[in-house]
């Protein structure tokens, strides 16, 4: 199987290992001890806590494998150092919808970065895909999972950000 990069910025990587930090010293050491606490309980058919612990412990587990995987195929990009004439990761877009002439802002981020309510989109989203490449003053129809729509491209430019990840 083909090994997928996932760029990223510096602080979605640093906020990453910092919630694989907090899953391995704090919380999965706490469910444990709760495990250990409900086993002193006795019957381990109807004891909630023990069954309600070790689900937690799998629920752990689980995102650790996943930061695990998602860590391991990051390539951290600065933005800072690429050039923003056209699209690219962190450019931030002001694009004008041709039908309705409203305004949007977008910057192009890595996947655990983005958070659309904030006008920050990963650069797998489809709208990213088709605005990477494109410059000032381009007109670019895109498909959308609401349908299509026709955008000028107003602005490309880098803007640093203070992101923050889910």
């Amino acid at each position: 199987m083909e090994k997928r990069i996932e760029p990223m910025t510096l602080f979605g990587y640093n906020k990453l290992q910092a919630e694989v930090k907090d899953l391995k010293t704090v919380k999965r050491p706490a469910v444990v001890k709760a495990i250990e606490e409900a086993l002193e309980h006795g019957d381990l058919k109807e004891n909630a806590e023990y069954h309600a612990a070790k689900e937690q412990q799998k629920q752990i587990d689980n995102r650790l494998a996943e930061l695990a995987d998602v860590i391991g195929n990051s390539q951290i990009v600065d933005p800072s150092e690429l050039e923003h004439a056209r699209v690219s990761f962190g450019s931030t877009v002001v694009v004008c919808d041709m039908a309705t002439d409203e305004e949007m802002t977008y910057t192009i981020v890595g996947g655990c970065e983005s958070n659309p309510d904030m006008g920050l989109i990963s650069f797998s989203s489809p709208l990213a895909k088709q605005l990477l490449g494109k410059e000032e003053g381009d007109e670019v129809k895109v498909r959308l999972p609401g349908g299509e729509k026709e955008l000028e491209i107003i602005d490309v430019t880098y803007k640093e950000i203070v992101f923050e990840c889910h």
